[in-house]
């Protein structure tokens, strides 16, 4: 039923209802930011390993420097298979200071999810996913859209669905995030194909600005493909070393040496996306010009 409505042209506070989200404003200190939007993403985090609380506690320090308000999951939330008995040691307890101070998490399922923890992971209310495998939410009073996709069960109906959200999406920046990438040069996983031929055109079509997506377990950026920018943000928990193909045509800049997350600092005009590594330091820098208006 919730589909069917999500794909209707309703009234636009009527779909965040139902969604179970509002467009918030940035908070920094006592100055509320209506019309910027930061947040972080992270991929292949939920080890419950060394490297994924030390990540965990750079995401800390620069929300408390940059005042981000939310994180993008990017799938195997939880290792190996999604259990929900694991959850606290694997996102609750190396995410607990920024969780406390109120930063939400929007999460989309990877591979290992899926096995066991589909429901569980779904249903789970640190996720944000209200029962979804898909859904939407818009932040910065419209400015920016966000579209968590399940890239492992893709079929007919979310696409119709995406398509749908996005013919009606008002947003000045419209982001996918789902866990396996259209693009990666790297030599594990690589770009999935299939799924790229089921997206691509409608990311094309509709204007999409940002993809990030994780499965490899490295940072990459890619060249911008048609308009789109794509990442490849999969080192939050866990990292494979020396997989990135530099020589890859596609290959833009990237980091297979040490864990990573991403922050993105968002603006009417100007969309900011910096790699961050395990001991804070900066790996990687892109500004993504907008659309040009017709």
């Amino acid at each position: 039923m919730a589909d069917k409505l999500l794909a209707g042209a309703i009234v636009p506070i009527i779909i965040l209802t139902i969604l179970g989200t509002l467009p918030r404003a940035v908070v920094r200190g006592s100055r509320v930011v209506a019309d910027e939007v930061r947040f972080a993403v992270i991929g292949d985090s939920g080890t419950g390993q060394k490297p994924q609380y030390e990540i965990g506690r750079q995401m800390d320090v620069l929300r408390k420097k940059e005042g981000f308000g939310f994180v993008l999951m990017l799938g195997d939330n939880i290792y190996p298979n999604g259990n929900p008995k694991l959850f606290k040691q694997r996102f609750e307890e190396p995410y607990k200071a920024l969780l406390e101070n109120g930063v939400k998490f929007y999460a989309s399922l990877g591979n290992h999810d899926v096995i066991k923890g589909g429901p569980g992971e779904l249903e789970y209310p640190g996720f944000n996913m209200q029962g979804r495998t898909y859904y939407s939410f818009v932040e910065g009073d419209g400015l920016a859209e966000f579209f968590a996709l399940d890239s492992t069960h893709m079929n007919a109906e979310q696409l119709g669905w995406l398509e749908a959200q996005l013919r009606e999406s008002s947003a000045r920046w419209k982001i996918a995030f789902f866990h396996h990438p259209l693009y990666s040069t790297c030599m594990k996983h690589g770009s999935s194909l299939q799924l790229r031929a089921c997206l691509e055109p409608l990311f094309v079509k509709y204007g999409m600005n940002v993809v990030f997506s994780g499965h490899d377990h490295v940072y990459e950026r890619l060249k911008p493909s048609q308009g789109v920018y794509y990442f490849v943000t999969g080192a939050a928990g866990q990292l494979r070393k020396g997989n990135i193909n530099r020589e890859d045509p596609t290959f833009e800049a990237g980091n297979d040496s040490v864990n990573s997350f991403v922050y993105a600092d968002v603006s009417r005009d100007s969309f900011v996306v910096n790699a961050i590594g395990l001991n804070g330091e900066k790996l990687d820098e892109v500004s993504i010009p907008a659309r040009i208006e017709r």
